[in-house]
């Protein structure tokens, strides 16, 4: 192959074909569905009605009226509320203890829709035969009756709540409300039995266990106090002895003794240090504060005033100023003997609190000892106070334990932990079979699987198929090219014949004068006039199949149809095409799609091989209509011997035929024989096609004729194909034919 086909169609789905093939068969579409709804009718009303009925439990904590208030043990005791709770619930209500106390007070064993159901069909006895079911006479009574029951029974867990739904199922409406209900009775009188026996247990075991708590309490309390007594740990609060809180006291006095000695040195050396560098002790708080201080220096400093006053009148030497200085003198030294006074009585003090520091270093180091010795002593007292609190402790426990077991012995005093929030009742409706929805979906299903039939068989069969018409390789190259303009006739007659700038002039074979060609042009289109031609042409131009062939193989045309007016005559001139191309060493596939099956019997080993016509209808394989050429490399779908009308239904099809072929052969010939421009039209989706005249003898009324329709149909690739060169051997145009 030289390549991938570019003119390639796709398929898609005709929905509109779908449905009308569908409505052309309605009559029967509806006698189909009416027939599956009176069906389903007939079966609905023959099978016997079932009934179903439900109640409805919540799961919830539950304590008499009277309690009020819970310890904290008993809140963290309380089983939780979760999903696994919730589902165990479930479980027990399928527990076979609950169910065969629910067909005891029931006594469904008498009823006779169970006594029925333990009986054997023949479909039962068959499959008991084969092995593939077990006897029921192998079970027990009471094990083919918990099977009866559980087949018809339902607990479940409505969705994001704590409630169970007990739903039963029967043909009698009263049994269908009486199970779930009676069920509902027994799960409540187990949950509370349940806890009444708790009850009871515990206050029996607790009992004896209190009694011998008191003695062990009594005896562990005795044994402290005797420890105490013996040992003298006087207990003066509740974490220290008598010793120990003596020695902090002790400790406190002598911090305190420190401090006051500490401050009375501080003091006496201030005072010191002001007399011996002859400072003024005023700013000292103990000299200031001394009454004796005050009045002496008062008294100095009014002697002070009355010197400076009299020393501005008299002299030096009068005796009154003497006088009065050696009072201020006088006056003086006394103020220094009160200091030296107040000094002796700081430096007292700080002795005093020397000595009241050493006894109470002497007494605290006696105290160290006996709160050593009294802690040694607390270690085991310690020990029998553990003891006792613990067996106080474990008392108390069991007393309010006990107290509220008693409380609880009484059935009202222990409801379960469940409550019905919503009985059964007797249903009016059955709930199987549904007689209105049965018939409603049944007739449904059965209209859409009949219209799914026709439709998958409307598909199969390919007329649902609808081609897309491909876009030319030119389009492909380039999608915004403008159209194409209309080339302009020229006066040469090859212009003239084959109506395109692009065709060789070794093609052109048949000889025309000016006037000829003019005519032609005219013909096709009466609104062009023939412009003068730049160039002579020659006397006789090539339309021969040779030069065909050359054009098809240098222009890389893939797909060519061959239109033969004269008959069998241009039809055998086309397999010559296709044997030329073929020897040429490219690959082509002709198809006969004329109505004589002329290139058939010229290519084909015999007469009976499949070919287009099976294809169309169905009765044949795509590989299997392509056949090898007996005389050349070529290859050939032939006719075909199936009904030609009823091919012809399928011919939409011809199109995704051909480009099938197109993407395994070079070139695709399709010989139509004498066709007109509509059934060449329905063979490809493209005008941008080879559209070949095969005429060996050219009738210029007819090849007009045919240009012209083609022309209006919008195909622009029209090619000449009049025979083979004068200059052809003999023999060889025999061994081509």
């Amino acid at each position: 192959m030289s390549g991938v086909n570019n003119t390639q169609q796709d398929v898609d789905i005709d929905l509109a074909q779908l449905f009308r093939a569908v409505w052309r068969r309605r009559l029967r579409v509806i006698v189909i569905t009416l027939a599956g709804a009176c069906l389903a009718f007939v079966l609905a009303k023959v099978v016997s009605p079932e009934y179903r009925s439900e109640t409805r439990i919540l799961i919830e904590q539950r304590a008499p009226a009277f309690a009020t208030t819970t310890t904290g043990n008993d809140a963290g005791s309380a089983p939780l509320l979760d999903e696994l709770n919730i589902a165990s619930q479930v479980q027990i209500l399928q527990s076979a203890d609950l169910i065969k106390q629910v067909i005891t007070n029931l006594k469904l064993p008498e009823h006779p829709e169970f006594a029925a159901a333990n009986k054997s069909s023949a479909l039962s006895d068959i499959f008991v035969m084969l092995h593939l079911k077990r006897s029921a006479l192998d079970k027990a009574p009471e094990e083919q009756m918990l099977d009866a029951f559980t087949s018809r029974l339902q607990v479940y867990q409505i969705n994001s709540s704590r409630v169970i739904g007990i739903s039963f199922t029967s043909r009698d409406p009263d049994l269908a409300a009486s199970v779930p209900n009676a069920m509902a009775q027994v799960y409540l009188s187990m949950q509370s039995g349940a806890k009444l026996d708790s009850n009871s247990e515990a206050t029996r075991w607790l009992e004896p266990e209190i009694n011998s708590l008191r003695e062990k309490v009594s005896e562990a309390e005795k044994k402290v106090a005797d420890y105490r007594s013996a040992n003298g740990l006087l207990q003066t609060s509740q974490n220290s002895n008598f010793a120990t809180q003596q020695l902090g006291d002790i400790s406190g006095q002598l911090a305190q003794v420190r401090g006051d000695k500490a401050n009375a040195e501080a003091r006496a050396q201030a005072v010191r240090n002001a007399l011996a560098s002859g400072r003024s002790t005023d700013t000292l708080a103990d000299v200031a504060g001394s009454q004796a201080i005050q009045r002496l220096k008062a008294t100095e400093s009014s002697l002070e005033s009355q010197i400076s006053d009299l020393s501005t009148t008299l002299m030096d030497g009068h005796p009154r100023l003497r006088s009065l200085r050696a009072q201020l003198v006088d006056i003086r030294q006394q103020i220094n003997r009160e200091t030296q006074r107040i000094l002796a009585s700081i430096e007292n003090e700080a002795k005093v609190a020397q000595l009241r520091e050493q006894q109470l270093l002497a007494q605290s180091n006696t105290l160290k000892a006996d709160s050593a010795r009294a802690g040694e002593d607390e270690v085991g007292l310690n020990a029998l106070e553990r003891e006792a609190t613990a067996e106080r402790q474990l008392l108390e426990t069991y007393l309010a334990r006990y107290r509220e077991a008693a409380s609880r012995v009484d059935k009202n005093s222990s409801p379960a932990d469940a409550r019905v929030v919503s009985k059964a009742v007797e249903p009016v409706d059955p709930y199987f079979p549904k007689v209105g929805p049965i018939v409603m979906v049944s007739a449904l299903a059965t209209f859409i699987l009949t219209a799914i039939v026709i439709m998958l068989a409307e598909l199969f069969s390919g007329r649902a198929l609808r081609p897309v018409g491909p876009l030319s390789r030119d389009e492909k190259a380039s999608p915004e090219m403008p159209a194409r303009p209309q080339p302009d006739i020229q006066a040469a007659p090859a212009l003239a014949m084959v109506k395109r700038a692009d065709v060789p002039a070794s093609m052109l074979s048949v000889p025309a004068d000016e006037t000829l060609v003019q005519e032609m042009a005219a013909a096709i289109d009466p609104a062009l006039k023939p412009k003068q031609a730049a160039q002579e042409v020659e006397d006789e131009e090539d339309f021969s199949i040779q030069s065909v062939a050359d054009y098809l193989i240098a222009n890389g045309s893939r797909l060519a149809i061959a239109i033969s007016p004269n008959g069998d005559s241009g039809s055998t001139a086309t397999v010559m095409l296709a044997r030329t191309i073929a020897d040429a060493g490219s690959r082509i596939v002709l198809v006969d799609m004329t109505g004589t099956g002329c290139p058939s019997r010229l290519m084909a080993e015999h007469d009976e091989l499949s070919g287009v016509t099976d294809l169309l209808c169905g009765e044949a394989a795509f590989a299997d209509t392509i056949h090898p050429d007996r005389l050349s490399d070529a290859h050939l779908v032939p006719q075909g011997m199936s009904d030609l009308g009823r091919a012809m239904r399928g011919a939409d099809r011809l199109s995704l035929i051909l480009d099938a072929l197109g993407s395994a052969y070079d070139i695709v010939l399709v010989e139509c024989g004498a066709a007109d421009v509509s059934g060449v039209a329905r063979l490809t989706r493209s005008k941008d096609t080879e559209i070949i005249l095969s005429m060996p003898v050219p009738d210029e009324s007819q090849f007009i004729a045919a240009m012209t329709e083609f022309q209006k149909a919008g195909y622009e690739h029209i090619i000449l194909m009049s025979g083979w060169r004068e200059e052809l051997d003999p023999d060889t145009r025999r061994d081509a034919a």
